[in-house]
C-alpha cells in the first residue's frame, strides 16, 4: 500500500518528487501516527545543513586572525571589514532565501542553499593562500580577501530557510522547541568553527613553534575541511527530506505580512537578539587579540588552539536557544525577551567594567552571560512569531467572520514569512555591531599606522587597549532600548491586554 493510502486518513497525502499535499500536524491522531515521525526525519537534516550555513558564514571570524601569520597582515580596522562583509551579504541573502522555500519547496532548497557553499569553502582552499595573491599590492589583497569573505555569507542565507520551512512541520505547542532546535543546531556551527578552525590550520607546524606569537599556519585547510561535510549535506537534503505543498506560499503572504506592525516591532526586537549572538560570534576573537594581547602572550595554547575561547560564546548562546523556546512556551516570549535585554545591558556594563581595569576574567565572563541571555532571547523572540499571526489570525476569524480554516492558514504563512523577514533584519543587527567596533577602531588604528618601529606599534596598542569602550556603550544603550519596546508593546496592560487581548490571552 502506498504512503498516501495509508497516511490519508490521518492527514498527510503525498505525490512524487517528495512533496506532501496535505499536512496537517495540529491534528493529534495524525501527529502522533505520521507526522511526528516525519517531522523529526526533516528537522534533522535541516539541522545538518543549517550547521554548515553557520560555520561558513562565521568562518572568517577565525581566519582574520590568522592572516598575518599567513603573510597577509591586515589593519585592524580591514579586519573588521573582513568580518562585517559576510555579515552584511549573509543578511541581505536571508530575505530571498526566504523566498525560495516557498518557491521551490524545501528540499530542493535545502540541497541546492548546502551545495552553494563550496564556493567560499573552495575560495579559502585555494585563493587565499596561493603565491599568487601574497606577491599583490596591499590593496589587492585586501579586495582580493574581501570578496572571499563576501563569498562566506552564502551560508548566512541558510537559516531563514531552514527555519521557515521547519515551522510548517510542527503543531503549534511543539515548535518553540523545533524551532528553538533547529536554530540551536545551527547556531552550533559557530563554535564548532571557531574551535576547529584554529587546530586544522596548524596541522603539520611542530608544537614548540605553534605557541609562538607568530608561526606557520596553513589557510587552505580552514576551506578543505568543510567540504566532505558540504557534499554530504547536500546529498542527504535531496534523498531523505521532504516538501510540504502547504508551505508554497505566493509572495502575497510576505508582502501581507509587511502591512502588519508586529511584523517590524519583532525585526527590531531580533536585531538585539540573533544580531547580537551573530554580530559577538563574528568581532568577539577579533575583540579579544587587541584588546588582552597580554593575555594571550601568557597563555599561548588558549591563543593559538583555542582561538583566545572566542567559541565559549556561541557554544553557551546556541545551547540556550532552545532554553529560551522551552521557556517561553511556559511563562510566555515577551516576559523572556525582557528580562534578557535587560540582563544584557546590566553585563554589558560589566564588560565596560572589564575592560577599562584590564581584566580578561571579567570581560570575558559578562560575555559568556551575554551570549547566554542572547542566544535565549533568540528562542523566546522566535516562538513569539507564530503566536502574534495566530493570536492575529483567530481575532480576523472573529471580528470579520471569516472562514477559519483558509484565514488561519493565511496568518500561518504570514509567520513563515515573518520568520524570514525578521531573521535578515536581524542579522543585520550583526553587520551594524561590526561597524560599530570597527568605527571605535579607527583611533588606534591611525595611533598605530603612526608609529615608526615594531615595537612602537606593540607600545601605541597596548596603550589604547581599552578602545572599545566607546563601541560597548553603544550597545548598553541600545538594550535598553529594545528592553523598553518589549515592556511597551507586549508587557504594557494599556496596550497589550486592553487594546489587544488577542495577543495578551496567548501568553506571547
Amino acid at each position: 500500500m502506498s504512503v498516501a493510502t495509508e497516511a490519508a486518513p490521518t492527514g498527510e497525502t503525498r505525490r512524487g518528487g517528495r512533496w506532501i499535499d496535505h499536512w496537517d500536524p495540529d491534528n493529534e491522531e495524525f501527529w502522533q501516527s505520521t507526522g511526528r515521525r516525519i517531522a523529526r526525519k526533516n528537522l534533522i537534516f535541516s539541522i545538518f545543513a543549517e550547521h554548515l550555513g553557520f560555520a561558513i558564514w562565521v568562518l572568517w571570524s577565525v581566519v582574520v586572525i590568522n592572516l598575518a601569520n599567513a603573510g597577509l597582515p591586515m589593519t585592524l580596522s580591514e579586519s573588521f571589514w573582513l568580518t562585517a562583509v559576510p555579515n552584511l551579504v549573509g543578511s541581505t541573502l536571508r530575505i530571498p532565501y526566504t523566498f525560495a522555500v516557498p518557491k521551490f519547496g524545501g528540499r530542493l532548497w535545502t540541497g541546492f542553499s548546502a551545495g552553494l557553499l563550496l564556493i567560499p569553502a573552495l575560495l579559502l582552499a585555494f585563493l587565499v593562500p596561493s603565491g599568487w595573491l601574497a606577491h599583490q599590492s596591499h590593496g589587492t589583497q585586501f579586495w582580493m580577501l574581501l570578496l572571499c569573505a563576501a563569498a562566506a555569507g552564502f551560508g548566512g542565507g541558510n537559516f531563514s530557510s531552514s527555519m521557515a520551512n521547519i515551522s510548517f512541520f510542527y503543531p503549534e505547542k511543539h515548535k518553540g522547541f523545533a524551532l528553538g532546535l533547529n536554530a540551536a543546531g545551527g547556531n552550533l556551527g559557530v563554535a564548532i568553527v571557531q574551535l576547529v578552525v584554529p587546530l586544522v590550520v596548524i596541522i603539520g607546524v611542530p608544537a614548540a613553534a605553534a605557541k609562538l606569537p607568530k608561526h606557520d599556519v596553513h589557510l587552505a585547510y580552514a576551506g578543505l575541511v568543510w567540504i566532505p561535510f558540504v557534499v554530504a549535506a547536500a546529498i542527504c537534503a535531496w534523498l531523505f527530506m521532504d516538501s510540504i505543498t502547504d508551505a508554497r506560499s505566493d509572495a502575497r503572504s510576505y508582502v501581507s505580512s509587511l502591512r502588519h506592525g508586529q511584523t517590524w516591532i519583532m525585526s527590531i526586537l531580533y536585531i538585539g537578539t540573533f544580531g547580537s549572538f551573530i554580530g559577538y560570534s563574528f568581532a568577539l576573537p577579533l575583540v579579544i587579540k587587541n584588546t588582552f594581547p597580554e593575555f594571550l602572550a601568557a597563555n599561548p595554547f588558549i591563543a593559538t588552539y583555542l582561538a583566545g575561547l572566542g567559541f565559549m560564546g556561541a557554544l553557551i548562546g546556541s545551547v540556550a536557544r532552545p532554553f529560551g523556546g522551552w521557556l517561553s512556551d511556559r511563562i510566555g516570549g515577551s516576559v523572556v525577551t525582557l528580562y534578557c535585554f535587560l540582563g544584557m545591558g546590566l553585563f554589558t556594563a560589566l564588560a565596560i567594567v572589564g575592560v577599562k581595569q584590564h581584566s580578561f576574567a571579567v570581560f570575558f565572563g559578562s560575555y559568556m552571560v551575554i551570549f547566554l541571555l542572547s542566544g535565549a532571547a533568540n528562542g523566546s523572540t522566535y516562538r513569539m512569531i507564530p503566536l502574534i499571526f495566530s493570536a492575529l489570525g483567530k481575532k480576523a476569524v472573529s471580528e470579520q467572520g471569516l472562514d477559519p480554516a483558509p484565514t488561519l492558514l493565511k496568518f500561518k504563512r504570514e509567520a513563515a514569512a515573518v520568520i524570514g523577514i525578521a531573521g535578515a533584519i536581524g542579522a543585520f543587527g550583526g553587520f551594524l555591531i561590526q561597524v560599530v567596533f570597527r568605527q571605535a577602531s579607527l583611533d588606534v588604528t591611525a595611533k598605530v599606522n603612526a608609529a615608526k618601529t615594531a615595537a612602537d606599534k606593540v607600545a601605541v596598542a597596548a596603550a589604547n587597549a581599552d578602545w572599545s569602550v566607546s563601541a560597548l556603550y553603544v550597545f548598553l544603550g541600545a538594550y535598553a532600548v529594545f528592553a523598553v519596546m518589549t515592556w511597551f508593546f507586549y508587557l504594557r496592560r494599556s496596550f497589550a491586554i486592553e487594546r489587544m487581548p488577542s495577543l495578551a490571552y496567548a501568553r506571547v
